[in-house]
C-alpha cells in the first residue's frame, strides 16, 4: 500500500536534508539517499551500503520508499506506451511515453481525475477524486525510467511534461517538490527547459511558479474570446484571458530565450475558423510565444469532432504568417487512448460528474 505520510519519495533534496538533520544525521545523507533512489534505482534500504546498520534500521521502521503498482502496459503501433498505475485501493492513473526521432517525452499526471471540467477532455469529463502526492508524481518518472531502461542505455526520456491527468497548479504544493527532483542532478537531471508544466490558467499559481521554479510553461488556451473560452475551459470565468495573458507576460519577462507554449485544441466548427486564428495571433502579439495546435481526439460520450484537415492547415498558416513557430501535434497513441485529452484512468469520482450530461458540449456543436 502506498504510504503517503512516510514515503521518502515525497521529499526533494531540501526536504531530505531537513529530515536527516532532524534525525541527528549529517545533511549529506540526503545526497547519498538520492543517489541510491534515482541513480541506482534502488528502493531497498538494505542495499544502502554507505548507511550505518542503525540508520538503515531506523529508516526501515519509520519510513518507506514505495511506488504505485503497475496494472497494465499498452504499446501503440506508433511506439507510444501507456501505463496504468494503481495509487490506492480504488484509484488508478495513467502516464504516457511518446518516442520521436530526436526526443522522448514522458507525460505525467498530477491528480486522480481533474476538477476543471474542460468540455473537450476525457479526464475532466470523468470528474475528480484527489491530488497525487509528490511521491506518486515522481514515482511515475521513476517507473518509466525503470521500464524503459533509461539509465543503462541511451537516455530515452529527454522531456517531462506535466500534461497528464489533472491540473498541476491546483496541486501546487505536491507538484513543486517533484519538479525539483526532476531537475536535480541527483534526481533525474533534466534541464529546466525540458520540464514543462501545463495549466488551464490558474493565474495566482502561475505567478508563484515564476518565482519558485525555472521551468517551461504551457497554457491550455483553446479559444481567443472569453465567451467561447468560458464554455470550453470553465476556469476562464474566474481568470479571464486578459488576466492570463498578463500573468504569462510576467512569467517570461526576465527569462532569456523563453516562450510560452499555447496549446490550442482544434474542434470542428467550434474554434477552428479563420476569425479564431486571426484573433489568436493578435492576442499573443506582445508575448514571446509558440503555438501548438492539437486536433481534437474523440473519446466516448463526446459530441465534438476533429477539425477538417483544410481548416487545420489554414489555421496553421495564419499563425505562421504572423511570425509564430507553429506546430500541429501529431496524434500519437490514439489506438490505445493515449492521445492528448484521452487519458482517463480508473477512479471513484467524488464530483459525480460522470453521471451528468455534457450540456455545454451539445450547445457548442
Amino acid at each position: 500500500m502506498f504510504n503517503l505520510s512516510t514515503n521518502l519519495l515525497d521529499y526533494d533534496r531540501a526536504g531530505l536534508e531537513a529530515l536527516f538533520t532532524n534525525l541527528g544525521e549529517q545533511r549529506f545523507r540526503a545526497s547519498q539517499l538520492m543517489k541510491w533512489i534515482y541513480g541506482e534505482q534502488s528502493l531497498d534500504f538494505d542495499k544502502f551500503s554507505n548507511f550505518s546498520k542503525a540508520l538503515r534500521a531506523r529508516l526501515q521502521t519509520d519510513y518507506k520508499i514505495t511506488v504505485p503498482d503497475l496494472i497494465s502496459e499498452q504499446k501503440s503501433i506508433d511506439g507510444t506506451v501507456k501505463w496504468l498505475l494503481k495509487v490506492d485501493d480504488i484509484n488508478a492513473i495513467e502516464m504516457v511515453y511518446i518516442p520521436e526521432d530526436t526526443r522522448g517525452t514522458l507525460c505525467v499526471s498530477s491528480q486522480v481525475g481533474c476538477s476543471l471540467n474542460c468540455t473537450f477532455c476525457a479526464t475532466g469529463a470523468q470528474g475528480f477524486n484527489r491530488h497525487l502526492s509528490t511521491a506518486e508524481i515522481i514515482a511515475q518518472v521513476w517507473l518509466a525510467s525503470k521500464r524503459l531502461d533509461h539509465h543503462n542505455k541511451n537516455r530515452k526520456i529527454t522531456n517531462v511534461v506535466m500534461m497528464g491527468m489533472g491540473e498541476p497548479l491546483a496541486n501546487y504544493n505536491n507538484v513543486l517538490p517533484a519538479l525539483n527532483i526532476m531537475r536535480d542532478d541527483l534526481g533525474f537531471g533534466f534541464a529546466n527547459r525540458r520540464v514543462t508544466v501545463s495549466s488551464a490558467g490558474m493565474v495566482p499559481k502561475i505567478d508563484q511558479l515564476a518565482r519558485d521554479a525555472d521551468v517551461s510553461l504551457a497554457i491550455s488556451l483553446h479559444a481567443p474570446f472569453d465567451e467561447l473560452r468560458n464554455k470550453l475551459v470553465p476556469l476562464n470565468k474566474k481568470y479571464n484571458i486578459k488576466m492570463l495573458l498578463d500573468s504569462c507576460s510576467n512569467f517570461v519577462k526576465d527569462k532569456k530565450k523563453s516562450r510560452i507554449t499555447w496549446e490550442y485544441t482544434l474542434i470542428d466548427g467550434v474554434n477552428d475558423q479563420e476569425e479564431h486564428a486571426r484573433a489568436l495571433v493578435k492576442l499573443l502579439s506582445h508575448i514571446p510565444s509558440k503555438i501548438n495546435l492539437i486536433p481534437f481526439n474523440p473519446f466516448p460520450g463526446s459530441s465534438f469532432k476533429k477539425s477538417k484537415i483544410e481548416n487545420i492547415e489554414r489555421f496553421k498558416q495564419i499563425c505562421m504568417s504572423s511570425g509564430y513557430i507553429t506546430t500541429v501535434r501529431k496524434t500519437r497513441g490514439d489506438d490505445i487512448a493515449a492521445a492528448c485529452g484521452q487519458l482517463a484512468g480508473e477512479f471513484m469520482d467524488r464530483t459525480r460528474r460522470s453521471t451528468q450530461e455534457n450540456r455545454l458540449a451539445m450547445e457548442l456543436v
